[in-house]
């Protein structure tokens, strides 16, 4: 099972995150490493800097944002496989700092987990 959240919303008890992957670059602004519960920061399976600057979060790009992320992520398959190992046998959480809920690289990375 894969969910998505932001890391700005903590955990609860209730939550049933299980293992949480932040799948940012950068570290999430306004936060320090000792305030969230994160187990491992897997910054080289998020997408490049340029792709990252280019979509700018705008939702207009998104369509081209998921195609262009898709083909970095081919080349970043032992990160992929890591996650739909572990998300085949537990609950794993990605962790993403955006705004925007639906246009998100943890978005894209949950699609290709779950097609396998």
């Amino acid at each position: 099972m894969v969910n998505i959240r932001r890391i700005y919303d903590s955990p609860t008890p209730s939550s049933g995150d299980g293992k949480r992957v932040l799948v940012d670059r950068l570290w999430p602004r306004g936060l320090r490493k000792d305030e969230v519960v994160i187990d491992k920061w897997m910054k080289d399976v998020s997408p490049s800097s340029q792709l990252r600057k280019w979509f700018g979060h705008d939702p207009a790009r998104w369509e081209i944002f998921k195609e262009r992320y898709r083909q970095e992520l081919g080349d970043k398959k032992e990160l992929l496989d890591e996650l739909r190992i572990y998300a085949r046998h537990h609950t794993l959480t990605l962790l993403y700092s955006a705004k925007d809920t639906e246009h998100n690289n943890a978005v894209v990375i949950k699609e290709m987990i779950d097609q396998g």
